[in-house]
């Protein structure tokens, strides 16, 4: 049985691919971006399969519109990927008002505003899977990427919590943490904060690491991991995707809990003596 998704940030890089992959095994996709023309070209393939939608995530009142015309057009709306988002660049001190909080807009809270509206759809279907494209720096963080890294971590909490508070209504969510891939996430898309040459050292050490052969992944070898999630009967919480995700997980997760163990008797000294009733 084909499957309804609603993907947003579909006229371009993971979304695009992903919209392409569900709609060639015969899904049904409502496919969101900033600008309707840049989805033409699905509509002009796949014709009803697609409903294209003019979408700024950053508008709540937008995210619950789409939604509704969604669920209006193909009657349900079993898979959302929160897809939208962008980098910015830029040490924590470079980083403007303004530009922390246009991150944190779109990435963070345009996630919360479609998830929010999807959420009585699936609980009336007593069916659905929500997808939030996280990243590893969701999980670990670099410098340069300071307020970015801060929206992935937000994003990990609220799904986190999420998961467990709608499991009983039949709904699944998952975490898709890939890490850097050849999109346009770090080019075209994203966006640089003004640059204080204090911090060149720092941002050239980001780049050699970044220069590493094979560092970033082949964007369209993501969907059929993508397929898989959305197939699984029981999905997980979280899917790193790439070759490079794991290691660097693994190796900060070791040296978090070395810390931990560390610092333990101090930690357990803090909790004072046990109260009594």
């Amino acid at each position: 049985m084909s499957k309804v998704i609603l993907i947003t940030g579909a006229s371009r890089g993971f979304g695009k691919i992903w919209a392409e992959a569900f709609l060639k095994r015969g899904d049904k996709v409502v496919a969101t971006g900033r600008s309707i023309a840049a989805l033409q070209d699905l509509v002009d393939e796949y014709g009803d399969q697609v409903l294209p939608l003019q979408l700024d995530v950053n508008d709540p009142e937008a995210s619950f519109g789409a939604v509704n015309k969604a669920k209006e057009h193909f009657g349900r709306i079993d898979v959302l990927i929160n897809n939208a988002g962008y980098g910015l660049f830029g040490t924590v001190e470079e980083t403007s008002e303004e530009e922390a909080r246009s991150q944190m807009e779109t990435n963070f809270f345009g996630v919360l505003w479609l998830t929010q509206a999807v959420l009585p759809v699936m609980r009336a279907q007593n069916s659905g899977h929500i997808i939030q494209v996280s990243s590893y720096l969701g999980l670990i963080a670099v410098p340069v990427l300071g307020i970015y890294n801060a929206s992935k971590f937000a994003v990990e909490g609220l799904t986190e919590t999420l998961a467990s508070e709608v499991k009983a209504f039949g709904i699944n969510v998952s975490l898709v943490e890939p890490n850097g891939y050849a999109t346009s996430w770090s080019g075209e898309s994203a966006a640089q904060a003004k640059s204080m040459e204090i911090y060149n050292p720092v941002k050239e050490a980001f780049q050699q690491a970044a220069s590493t052969p094979g560092f970033f992944g082949q964007p369209e070898a993501t969907a059929e991991a993508i397929l898989k999630l959305v197939d699984a009967t029981n999905p997980p919480l979280r899917l790193l995707l790439g070759s490079f995700a794991y290691p660097a997980v693994k190796a900060a997760y070791e040296e978090r809990l070395a810390s931990f163990e560390e610092w333990k008797s101090v930690s357990e000294a803090a909790h004072g003596e046990p109260l009594t009733a």
